[in-house]
């Protein structure tokens, strides 16, 4: 089974929690703080697989979890860090926040890996609290939680010949022939479900083996969604050569041609300036060739390349592999993926180290990325631990927009996972 589409769950390790611990030796009479930080949680990471070609690994698991960082413990000891978690995908991965629909990175080249998920922070521990003033603290940061997001992941074929064309045109034939690969063949529209790919030996003096997907059929309206619509042409897109195959018998060869320029137009109109040959197949049967002549006068008028096959009987397949030969980049260009940088797109946090204050169902909502990591690593139930977190709210003049906003004793306010009762008087900094 061909799986080019699938959804799945990640989440990096939590961070781990620092250590509030004293020192308790004999010779030591004034043992201060000495416990260590946590380790960082595992983040998780996409990796390009050269070796794969669908997403069939994630068919029955959806949920990967990266480890959590160690605590931190006495004498300075910090936790262990958690281990990575490494996922591979085949090239041509295209990665999208499930939830936003946002491209977060598109992976094409052998090796090439984005960070999905991040880790956790570790918690400090309370040697970095101490202070001329305050010898003993009893504060230690909890480990930041690590990110977790569904995903949808996208497999776009990385091929450098690209075969299209109407149900029943001859591709999967034409594959046959050019290549070794044995698809299922048949006498009926749609045998084709997902594509079949080939390597085509382009002669013993040509070092070049240029890969050929032979494309599952379009039909009318496939650019909005009708038959295999979006599910196919994702997959034309990272093509180097376009290789156009018309059915020379049917009923009419001509309208046949103007079907699929006009749905891969509508698709991308990039798909149209790609190299691009027209072969018009079965030229064996009595139809086609009284067809061929008329059919290349009108591509010949449109600047098309254009040959005549019979894939079936083997007639004109060397023609044809002469002019793919002359119509795919030379060698070294051949090996390097048709796009071989692809895209990361890099989430970049708008708001800073600054913040917001919203109104949320009967709520206070406090959104920044530092605030809520700051809440997330803040052991409440430490008095000293809640004291601190507050002054932060005073230092950064969150404490000042809350009142400004309307809060007042008893309403809720919610930092991140947070959720806090706001207290009648506020803490003084000590």
């Amino acid at each position: 089974m061909f799986l080019d589409r699938v959804k799945i769950w990640v989440r990096a390790g939590d961070g781990g929690a620092g250590a509030a611990t004293f020192r308790h030796e004999a010779h030591v009479p004034r043992g201060g703080p000495d416990g260590g930080d946590g380790g960082r949680g595992g983040s998780v990471y996409l990796r390009v697989d050269p070796g794969q070609t669908t997403l069939r690994d994630f068919q029955y698991r959806h949920h990967f979890k990266a480890t959590p960082g160690g605590r931190g413990t006495r004498a300075r000891r910090h936790g262990k860090a958690g281990d990575d978690l490494h996922l591979s995908v085949p090239p041509g991965t295209a990665v999208f926040d499930d939830g936003s629909g946002q491209l977060l990175a598109d992976l094409v080249a052998n090796g090439q890996e984005a960070m999905v998920a991040r880790g956790g922070r570790g918690g400090l521990g309370n040697t970095h609290f101490k202070t001329p003033t305050h010898q003993a603290p009893r504060h230690a940061q909890k480990g930041e939680p690590g990110e977790e997001r569904w995903l949808r992941l996208e497999l776009r074929l990385i091929a450098d010949i690209g075969l299209v064309g109407l149900p029943n045109a001859g591709k999967s034939t034409l594959l046959a022939a050019l290549t070794a690969a044995q698809p299922r063949i048949a006498d009926y529209p749609f045998t084709t479900l997902e594509p079949n790919l080939g390597v085509m030996d382009l002669g013993m003096f040509d070092a070049r083996r240029p890969t050929i997907a032979d494309l599952p059929g379009l039909i009318e309206g496939a650019s909005t969604g009708a038959g295999l619509g979006h599910a196919f042409l994702r997959h034309v897109e990272r093509t180097r050569v376009l290789v156009h195959v018309v059915d020379g018998a049917s009923r009419d060869p001509e309208w046949d041609h103007g079907v699929i320029r006009e749905e891969l137009r509508a698709h991308d109109p990039a798909l149209l300036e790609k190299p691009m040959l027209v072969v018009l197949n079965k030229l064996d049967l009595p139809a086609a060739a009284a067809a061929w002549p008329a059919f290349r006068a009108a591509r010949v008028a449109q600047r098309l390349r254009v040959v005549a096959v019979a894939a079936a009987t083997g007639l004109g397949i060397a023609d044809l592999r002469e002019v793919l030969a002359e119509l795919l980049p030379g060698a070294d260009e051949l090996e390097t993926a048709t796009d071989a940088t692809g895209v990361v797109v890099h989430r970049i946090d708008a708001m800073g180290d600054g913040f917001a204050v919203e109104h949320e169902d009967g709520a206070f909502r406090v959104r920044g990325r530092r605030i809520e990591r700051l809440a997330a690593q803040t052991d409440f139930e430490i008095e000293e631990s809640a004291e601190r977190f507050q002054r932060e709210l005073a230092r950064h003049g969150i404490d000042a927009e809350l009142r400004r906003a309307g809060v007042a004793a008893g309403d809720t306010v919610r930092i991140g996972v947070t959720e806090l009762e706001w207290e009648a008087q506020p803490w003084e900094d000590r």
